[in-house]
Order: structure tokens, then C-alpha cells, then sequence
């Protein structure tokens, strides 16, 4: 296993990193704000819910669509792109007077623009660090964005007793643009990994091949589901604590820096490659306790150690990438990424509507025996694969293919 040292001194994963960084502030700060600023004009925790987190949802779309821009674009042109369309976009949030229904739909943009990210950069990840540093690199990722969030809720929480929502966007905005910047400077041009040009066509083919094998669709799937089941409890906490929001996000990328920490750096990879199903568990069975409406200090400790759980995803993306062929690991992680994110926002739909008819703790609580539910019949449908490193898998037949579509 490499060293942090050693991981540091590779070129041009501190850039990286610093580049992500600005952007995973910006979204925190920004969709905090967002969502405060929705839940007092509209009193709807649904409508709160989904606007925070229906850019994800959008990510399907772009998925379905973009997605081969994923390896067919220039690594460095792409993000840099992606992070100026997001402070655009995140300053049109801001304007004054600006009508609901014209949030949802920047939101809708914006979640179809952010579907190549997840695949742009965990592709670019990939070819920055060489195989044996990528499940550090990634836990370092993970880490980086569980410490992020701390500080950009809390941050964000405290900005909000002193600054309007409004201008709590326009300094995401800024974060955005500085983000886009850090990219242009700090990473090196390189060629898109795949040949052939982004289209429909190309992104259907080779979602087609990655859909193709079981273990890979059983891999997506636990990724996706739970995940996405409990992260629309998440969606809650600004209507089940309005004044506390921010510390029980705050709380919860606490844990989810401690989770990865220890599965990526602590955890030997033989015993990693079993902890699939006992984290996905973790990350759900504390919100059941929210069906006798704790307080703000237990809640926070509950979601503290829930999120320790949501380490699974490191141990699933290392299987996946063990099934993936080389070529095809842009795509392979954005579709992750988009199926991810899209589940998250139906999470929140869902989660938001059963608040709107219950209440945001029996919601949070219902959200979190589904996601249970689904994890065990995924294990149940896997078998021992949880205790098994998969091995690589041989190219698909029809990859040319899928590479060569125009």
C-alpha cells in the first residue's frame, strides 16, 4: 500500500485536488443556500428537498446523453468548462425576484452539465496516479470532500445568521470561478483517453457494455440504491432541524471523512473487499432511530456515525474498476457518478414527498429501512461476491465499437 508521502509527490494530484476542493465548497455553500432560500419562500420541505438536490436528479438525463464526453474530451478543457457553466449558473440562483419555477429550471441545467464531472475526473484520477495509488488517491478524494463539506456547511450555516442566501450564492459562484482557474493552472493538457467524438450514439454503446456483465450491474446497483435511499433522509434535515441544518450536514461529512480514512489507509485490502454490505448497512440503520424524533445532539451523533458507512462506495469502486477495462474507466466511474447522483435525487424526491404527507422524521425513517431492504437483497443476489476480489475482466467484444462511435 503507498504512502500519503509518496501519494503527495505525485505530479499534479495536489492541483487536483485543490481544484475539487474549490468546487465541492462551492456546492455546499451554494446548495445550503439554495435550499434555505427555497423552504422560506415556499414553507415546503419537498420543494427545499428537491432543490438542493435535483441537479442530481438531472444527472440521468445527462447521463443517458453526455456521458462519452467522459473519455472523448480533453480532461483539463472539460472541467474548466464545467466549473465556469456552474458559477453562471449559480449567479442567475441569485438574482432577486427570480420565480421558482426559473430555480428548477437553472437547477435542471446545471444537473446536466455536472453529469460528465464524476466521470471527467475520476477518469483523469486514474491516469494521474498509477494503479496501486488509486484506492488511496480516491480515499484522499473521498476525505477531502467529507472535510470540504464540514467546513462549507458549517461555514455556510454560520454565513446565513449574517448574509442573506442570495449572497451566501454569489460567494459559491465565486468559489466556481476559482475552481476553473486552480484547473487551468495547476493541470497538465492531455488528450482525451478514447477516440471518436461525443455523441448519443457512443455514450448508449458502451453504457450498453458496462450494463452488460452482472457483477458490474450489481456493483452500480449497490452503489447507487442505498446510497441514494439515505441521502434523501439527508435531504431533510433543513425541515426536521431548520436552525441545525448545517451542523448535521457538518456531522455527517465528519463521518464520512472518518469512514474513508480508515477503509482507504487503516483497512488491509483483503479484509476491505468484505466490508461492502456491512457498511452499506451501517449507513442506514442509525436513521431509524429518527422515528422517536431525537433532539439535535443525538440526531447529530446518529448521522455522525451513519456516515461512516458511506465508505462502501471505495470498496465498490475498487471492484469496479477491477472490471472495467482500462479504456473505458472515464465512463465506467461517470456512470457511477450520474447513476449515483440521479438515485440521490429521486432519494430526495421521495424522501421530500413523504415528508410533505407524514413528517420529516417518519420520512427519514422509512428512507433508511428501504435502503436496508435493498442492501440485503442485493447480498442476497451476489452471493459471497462481497468477500471476493473480483478478477479483471477481458475486454468486451463490442468495445471497438463503442470507442469508435462518432
Amino acid at each position: 500500500m503507498r504512502s500519503y508521502r509518496t501519494l503527495f509527490r505525485t505530479p499534479e494530484f495536489t492541483p487536483f485536488l485543490l481544484s475539487f476542493a474549490g468546487s465541492a465548497a462551492a456546492q455546499t455553500i451554494g446548495g445550503l443556500a439554495l435550499g434555505t432560500l427555497v423552504f422560506r419562500a415556499t414553507g415546503s420541505p419537498f420543494l427545499s428537498a428537491v432543490s438542493m438536490f435535483g441537479p442530481q436528479l438531472a444527472q440521468l438525463l445527462g447521463g443517458a446523453f453526455l456521458l462519452s464526453g467522459a473519455d472523448r474530451l480533453p480532461p483539463r478543457a472539460a472541467l474548466c468548462g464545467l466549473s465556469l457553466a456552474f458559477a453562471a449558473g449559480t449567479a442567475v440562483l441569485a438574482l432577486p425576484g427570480l420565480p421558482v419555477w426559473g430555480v428548477f429550471a437553472v437547477v435542471l441545467v446545471q444537473g446536466l452539465v455536472a453529469s460528465l464531472g464524476g466521470g471527467v475526473r475520476g477518469g483523469l484520477l486514474n491516469e494521474i496516479l498509477s494503479k496501486d495509488g488509486y484506492v488511496l488517491g480516491r480515499s484522499v478524494y473521498n476525505m477531502l470532500w467529507g472535510l470540504t463539506q464540514v467546513a462549507g456547511f458549517a461555514t455556510g450555516g454560520a454565513l446565513l445568521t449574517l448574509l442573506s442566501p442570495r449572497s451566501c450564492l454569489l460567494l459559491a459562484a465565486a468559489l466556481y470561478a476559482l475552481s476553473a482557474l486552480v484547473t487551468r493552472l495547476g493541470l497538465t493538457a492531455r488528450p482525451p483517453r478514447s477516440s471518436g467524438r461525443p455523441s448519443v450514439s457512443a455514450t448508449w454503446r458502451t453504457n450498453a457494455v458496462l450494463w452488460s456483465s452482472r457483477p458490474r450491474r450489481l456493483t452500480y446497483l449497490g452503489l447507487w440504491v442505498p446510497n441514494g435511499l439515505v441521502v434523501g433522509s439527508d435531504s431533510l434535515y433543513v425541515s426536521y432541524a431548520p436552525e441545525a441544518a448545517g451542523t448535521l450536514y457538518a456531522c455527517g461529512a465528519l463521518g464520512m471523512f472518518a469512514g474513508d480514512l480508515a477503509v482507504g489507509r487503516l483497512v488491509p485490502p483483503a479484509v476491505r473487499a468484505r466490508l461492502a454490505t456491512p457498511l452499506r448497512l451501517l449507513l442506514a440503520a442509525p436513521y431509524l432511530f429518527f422515528v422517536l424524533r431525537p433532539g439535535v445532539a443525538l440526531s447529530a451523533v446518529a448521522v455522525t456515525v451513519a456516515s461512516v458507512g458511506f465508505a462502501a462506495s471505495l470498496v465498490l469502486q475498487e471492484r469496479l474498476m477491477a472490471l472495467t477495462p482500462d479504456d473505458l474507466t472515464g465512463q465506467a466511474l461517470g456512470l457511477h457518478a450520474t447513476g449515483m447522483t440521479a438515485l440521490q435525487g429521486v432519494g430526495a424526491v421521495v424522501a421530500g414527498a413523504l415528508a410533505q404527507v407524514t413528517s420529516p422524521a417518519t420520512a427519514m425513517t422509512l428512507m433508511a429501512a428501504a435502503s436496508i431492504t435493498v442492501t440485503l437483497t442485493l447480498a442476497r443476489l451476489g452471493g459471497r461476491g462481497d468477500a471476493r476480489r473480483p478478477a479483471v475482466a477481458g475486454r468486451p467484444t463490442d468495445t471497438t465499437a463503442a470507442d469508435g462511435a462518432a
